[in-house]
């Protein structure tokens, strides 16, 4: 059974709400079975490549990275993906939204962004129990 356009639409729309685009490669880091499936689609669909895993070998134009609170060290974690980026590349962190099971307080994200040198330039509500905040390195880092 195939989904309407509309819900085609819907769906795509998730992974433009990111800014997506049409040939960039995307690493998935932090997976689980609480992962939302309908944004990985569309992801997958809008860019026309399937999310590559930690072990992907070569550059990325994007990681997005599911992390909840108790997953470990944030920080860390910010500075094992930083190093898979190309030039311009970007973060998408996908974190529970508050009230729900592994919130992460955004306060702990900017913090430790900061710290792992990343610019916080957005927030966006990336499914319905995830939230996506964008990190990027600064442009005048050299």
């Amino acid at each position: 059974m195939s989904a309407t356009a509309g819900q085609a639409q819907d769906e795509r729309g998730l992974a433009e709400r990111l800014g997506l685009k049409a040939g960039q490669v995307v690493q998935e880091v932090g997976w689980d079975e609480d992962c939302d499936e309908a944004l990985r689609q569309s992801i997958e669909e809008l860019t026309g490549n399937e999310l590559v895993d930690e072990d992907y070998d070569d550059v990325v134009d994007v990681v997005l990275l599911w992390w909840r609170d108790g997953d470990g060290d944030l920080f860390d974690a910010l500075s094992d993906a930083m190093t898979a980026l190309a030039d311009g590349g970007q973060i998408w962190l996908l974190t529970p939204k508050a009230g729900r099971d592994g919130h992460v307080e955004p306060s702990d994200i900017g913090e430790d962004a900061a710290t792992a040198g990343l610019s916080q330039t957005s927030s966006v509500s990336a499914a319905r129990d995830w939230s996506g905040t964008r990190l990027v390195a600064p442009k005048a880092r050299r």
